[in-house]
């Protein structure tokens, strides 16, 4: 096992057992025949990630963030499962998640990180979401909606503190703020930010973006504010407001091994051997000839490919081991090129009883978390879980808790 599979493959005890019991439950599932891989979500340890973190953060409120399909594990049962734990407010990305999200989650505040875009306005208003402006411009179209001395219904301000990436600006602001009539036609029930570097709990931007945040605040009194997701809820009270947007966390994320989070993995996605077969001192593995074993290897073919979200980056080269998948809780390295459908592996060291045609083995696991996924590919564990693909089937389970 890594170092980094090592450090954080026990949360905590519970989180582990948790972990092997999907294990135990995929493995006796009713699988279709023809299913090449499968990702286990685990309902119930969803459900417990989020009262952890609406603990940690209280006072504070806690919301969801559940864009690109609850990061690729399915909005349509993590919404509920979030929804049944006491989540209230969620956070996605489009006006059709939106749409998708008012259905699971009848009554729930829906806020729309992507804000206003031209001619959203009636469809937004009907499916009682709200808009996290990011300018002038948006503003003023929800304005709209305003009717007599009645303001539109409540919208989110994004306001820019450093980032620089979604936001009003500061000049932005000032202007807002200086249209008094714009003003009273609005409802600006949250203000936000999102943190540049909360994932470096000692880099001076937190601070700095923290200190403006502060000033942004006190400049629109009456609304309540939100600086922090996943990562800058660990950062501490300061940061948490009146309400923390956590997501990546949800979904058993640790994004900052300095500073575990108090939640269990969630998800497990394994994938079919196709073929088993020794492969002679010398001979070429995959495209290209990348990779020569320079002793008599045995080889298995699974089936996941980049089409499924295998990371090109873990290919292999002659001298150099990127990705690895998990069979009987030993790690086994993949050789050669990642191509779309397949991979191949070298099982030689792992001993009896050796894995089989057919078998599953861990493409993410209790053996392999979605960190040390994420590293071997030179990439974070966020994109691992919202690149899995569509092909594999999505079992669903719920530990209870």
């Amino acid at each position: 096992m890594t170092e980094l599979a090592a450090r954080t493959h026990d949360v905590d005890g519970s989180a582990h057992q948790t972990v092997r019991q999907v294990v135990e439950w995929a493995a006796g599932a009713d699988i279709p025949a023809g299913t090449t891989g499968i990702a286990t979500v685990d309902l119930g340890q969803i459900r417990a990630n989020w009262r952890a973190l609406a603990k940690r953060v209280a006072p504070a409120g806690c919301a969801a963030v559940v864009k690109a399909d609850a990061y690729g594990l399915g909005a349509a049962r993590v919404i509920p499962a979030l929804y049944q734990a006491g989540c209230r407010s969620f956070f996605v990305a489009t006006l059709g998640e939106a749409i998708a999200a008012r259905a699971s989650a009848p009554g729930a505040t829906i806020y729309v990180l992507d804000g206003i875009l031209p001619g959203s306005v009636p469809e937004l208003a009907a499916v009682g979401a709200r808009p996290v402006m990011t300018s002038l411009e948006e503003a003023q179209a929800w304005s709209t909606l305003a009717q007599g001395d009645a303001p539109a219904p409540a919208a989110a301000l994004h306001v820019d503190t450093g980032l620089n990436r979604l936001g009003m600006s500061e000049a932005g602001l000032d202007a807002l703020l200086a249209d008094k009539d714009l003003l009273d036609r609005l409802d600006i029930a949250l203000v936000m930010s999102h943190l540049a570097c909360a994932d470096d709990a000692k880099h001076p931007m937190n601070a700095e973006q923290l200190a403006t945040f502060k000033t942004r605040c006190a400049r629109l009194p009456k609304a309540r504010a939100s600086l922090a997701a996943s990562d800058g809820l660990m950062l501490g009270k300061d940061y948490h407001f009146d309400l923390v947007r956590p997501g990546y966390a949800l979904y058993g994320g640790q994004a900052t091994p300095q500073r575990i989070c108090p939640v269990g993995p969630v998800v497990r996605v394994s994938a079919r051997i196709l073929q088993v077969e020794d492969v002679q001192a010398g001979a070429r593995i995959g495209y290209s000839a990348t990779y020569r074993a320079k002793a008599q290897r045995r080889i298995v073919t699974i089936a996941a490919g980049y089409a499924d979200g295998i990371f090109r980056h873990a290919s292999a080269s002659d001298g150099e081991q990127n990705g690895m998948v998990a069979i009987r809780g030993r790690l086994a390295p993949v050789v050669g090129r990642v191509s779309m459908d397949l991979i191949t592996v070298d099982i030689t060291d792992l001993g009896d009883p050796a894995p089989q045609r057919g078998d599953f083995v861990d493409l993410i696991g209790p053996d392999l978390p979605l960190e040390a996924v994420g590293l071997n590919a030179r990439t974070i564990g966020y994109e691992v879980l919202t690149r899995i693909g569509a092909r594999f089937h999505r079992h669903y389970i719920d530990s209870g808790n």
